[in-house]
C-alpha cells in the first residue's frame, strides 16, 4: 500500500493511494487509529485494506495538502556519510560505525510543500535520501531480524543549512531551520517492496540530475543502521531513519550549487514515487 498524511477539507487525516486518488483511511476507521503513527503501531495493513476494498476515492491527490508522511515521529535518525562518493567528495575518513545525527519533526515538511531557505544564510544545499518508517519497535534489534521491524519506505530531502551546520563540529543547528526538509510524498509499505530489493536514489535540481545512486552503494546497509541506532535507543512505531545521501551535493561542487528561492527539487526512489519540494524564503 502507499500510505499517506495530508489535510483534506481542512482536515488533518490519513489514507491510502492508487492511481492518484485518495481513500481516506482518517474518515474510516479513525477512531481506532487517529493517525498514520498509530495504524503503524498497530500493523493495520489489513484492516486498511478491508477498509477500502470496494470503496469509491474521497479525493484525488490534486485536492490534498501533503503533510511529513509521520506527521509526528517520535525520533528522526538520519545517517552522515553513508556512500563512498560522499565521503570523498567530503574528504572525510570511514568510520568504523554509523554517524548518526537528529532532526525534529517541525523542520520538515510534505510533498509539494516549500521548503524555507532561512533568512540568516544563503548556503542552502539539497540531499536526497531514502527513508526508512519502522513498524516494530526494539531495543538492541539483530542485524538479521532488522528488516522485520521496517514499517515502508518513502524519500527524503534532507536539506542542509551549510553555514550554520559547519559552525562547529556538531551538525544540529544546519539540520533543523523550521521547514528545510521535506518528507514524502507517502510511504510504500514493506510487502510491496521484498527484502534486498536494490532501490535507485536520484536527486534533481530544476530537472538537472545532481545525484544518483543506490542502496547497494551504501557503507552501512539499513540493517546495520537498525542494529546499530537500536542499541543505543529503543526504536518505536513511527520512528524515521533516513539513510545518507550520496556524492554530488552543491556545497562540494565548483562552483558550489545552491538552493535558492523559486527553485524546485525532486528525490525520486524506485519503486516508491518522487518527492517535489519548491524553495521558498523564510
Amino acid at each position: 500500500m502507499k500510505l499517506a498524511s495530508y489535510v483534506l477539507e481542512g482536515r488533518a487525516s490519513f489514507g491510502a493511494i492508487e492511481d492518484g486518488k485518495v481513500f481516506d483511511l482518517g474518515r474510516r476507521i479513525g477512531a481506532r487509529f487517529p493517525d498514520l503513527r498509530a495504524l503503524v503501531a498497530g500493523e493495520a495493513y489489513e484492516e486498511a485494506k478491508r477498509a477500502i476494498r470496494g470503496a469509491s476515492p474521497d479525493a484525488s491527490i490534486e485536492h490534498i495538502a501533503f503533510l511529513p508522511v509521520i506527521p509526528n515521529p517520535g525520533k528522526i535518525f538520519c545517517v552522515g556519510l553513508n556512500y563512498e562518493e560522499h565521503v570523498q567528495e567530503t574528504k572525510r575518513d570511514k568510520s568504523e560505525n554509523p554517524s548518526i545525527f537528529v532532526r525534529w519533526p517541525e523542520s520538515q515538511v510534505g510533498h509539494r510543500q516549500p521548503m524555507l531557505m532561512p533568512r540568516e544564510s544563503t548556503q542552502f544545499d539539497y540531499e536526497g535520501e531514502i527513508a526508512v518508517v519502522i513498524g516494530r519497535g526494539g531495543r538492541r534489534i539483530r542485524k538479521e531480524d532488522a528488516l522485520s521491524h521496517v514499517a515502508g519506505y518513502s524519500c527524503y530531502h534532507d536539506g542542509s543549512v551549510r553555514d550554520w551546520q559547519r559552525h562547529t563540529t556538531q551538525w544540529t543547528p544546519g539540520k533543523n531551520f523550521v521547514a528545510t526538509g521535506g518528507f514524502g510524498p507517502w510511504m510504500v509499505t514493506r510487502d510491496e517492496i521484498p527484502d534486498g530489493t536494490k532501490l535507485e536514489l536520484t536527486t534533481r535540481l530544476n530537472g538537472q540530475v545532481m545525484q544518483h545512486a543506490d542502496t547497494s552503494m551504501m557503507i552501512f546497509t539499513i540493517p546495520v543502521v537498525i542494529q546499530y541506532i537500536s542499541t543505543f535507543t529503543p526504536l518505536a512505531p513511527g520512528d524515521v531513519i533516513a539513510t545518507g545521501t550520496p556524492g554530488g551535493v552543491g556545497s562540494r561542487r565548483n562552483p558550489p550549487v545552491w538552493m535558492k528561492p523559486g527553485d524546485s527539487v525532486e528525490v525520486e526512489v524506485s519503486r516508491v514515487g518522487t518527492l517535489v519540494n519548491p524553495i521558498a524564503r523564510d
